[in-house]
């Protein structure tokens, strides 16, 4: 296997910083989530971008509160050495009921400086 080939990892090797963010995400903790992230990061979802962390605040608050949803980590790979995915299923109260998205992370200095969040 080559240094750059992706690999499939247990979720329980993910980043500290990653399973800290998804955690508190999951758990609605805004406070907790936010310190996961760089000053400069910037989250894409839904065809948004989020910039900074004030921004990235009101996302995390929005998003925990415009939906009711079950999330279930369903895969996790490690693309590089600072890129990650981790595959989620969700059901709830959303448009379509159910869809599985993959929360594409970028790391620097052990935080998360990008996350792309897409089907």
């Amino acid at each position: 296997m080559h240094d750059n080939q992706p690999r499939t990892t247990s979720p329980d090797i993910l980043p500290e910083v990653i399973t800290r963010y998804l955690k508190a995400h999951r758990a609605h903790d805004t406070a907790t989530a936010i310190t996961a992230f760089t000053s400069e990061a910037t989250v894409i979802d839904d065809g948004n971008t989020y910039a900074g962390t004030e921004a990235i605040k009101k996302w995390l608050g929005r998003s925990a509160t415009e939906f009711t949803y079950t999330i279930h980590l369903t895969n996790a790979m490690q693309t590089d050495a600072t890129r990650y995915i981790a595959t989620h299923h969700l059901e709830g109260n959303f448009p379509g009921g159910t869809i599985d998205l993959r929360y594409q992370f970028t790391l620097r200095d052990s935080l998360i400086e990008r996350l792309v969040i897409e089907p």
